[in-house]
């Protein structure tokens, strides 16, 4: 599977960030519940807007849903998951990704910070862009 990685401009500093995006999508993809929860803070947040409706949903609410559903592997979905940028300033990030996965394609704005040298997502917020109708 692949794993979300730097470019090559990219500092060895993102190298935490970066790994523990890739804990995240490998366990959006896979179904890890243990794995994905590991990578929130215990009082993180969800914001959304999927197809025009609005949602949010506590970590745990998050989490036992990816865990209820079939995962995309189960579901023989192809790998697209990307990190569209990454923003640090001091202790804290915001990371951009895409995931195409389950018939969506989201695009997440994850929040973290950093507390005894350890990466955490604090926030999540995200959208499902529908594709522009044809004209």
């Amino acid at each position: 599977m692949p794993q979300a990685t730097a470019d090559s401009s990219s500092s060895g500093a993102y190298d935490p960030i970066f790994a523990l995006i890739d804990i995240y999508f490998r366990s959006i993809y896979t179904g890890d519940s243990a794995a994905l929860r590991s990578v929130f803070h215990p009082q993180c947040r969800l914001f959304a807007d999927v197809n025009g409706a609005p949602y949010e949903k506590s970590v745990d609410q998050y989490v036992e849903g990816v865990a209820t559903r079939k995962s995309p592997l189960e579901l023989g979905e192809s790998f697209r998951m990307k990190v569209l940028g990454v923003e640090t300033l001091g202790a804290i990030a915001l990371v951009r990704t895409r995931q195409q996965m389950l018939g969506f394609d989201y695009h997440d704005y994850l929040t973290l910070l950093n507390r005894d040298g350890r990466w955490l997502i604090v926030s999540k917020t995200f959208v499902h862009l529908a594709p522009a109708p044809s004209s």
